[in-house]
């Protein structure tokens, strides 16, 4: 199992539409809107790097609204 966080830029006042998107795409375990340089934080998880990496931060950065994503693999 492979777990990792994406983080996620989004446009003035779209933080919380984009919340339920998020939480609501498969793979997703849990997500966060949070105060800093990036506005929603999600955990996901999938069999494999490519699965997290394609199928949920892919479809992430595709959501309207996101301006920016960032993805950190969990390495443990």
């Amino acid at each position: 199992m492979v777990r990792a966080f994406i983080m996620g830029k989004t446009a003035a006042g779209k933080s919380e539409e984009l919340l339920a998107s998020t939480t609501s795409l498969p793979g997703v375990v849990e997500a966060h809107v949070v105060a800093g340089e990036y506005d929603i934080i999600a955990e996901a998880e999938g069999e494999e790097v490519y699965d997290v990496m394609h199928s949920v931060a892919t479809d992430i950065r595709n959501l309207d609204g996101v301006e920016d994503t960032r993805t950190y693999i969990c390495l443990e």
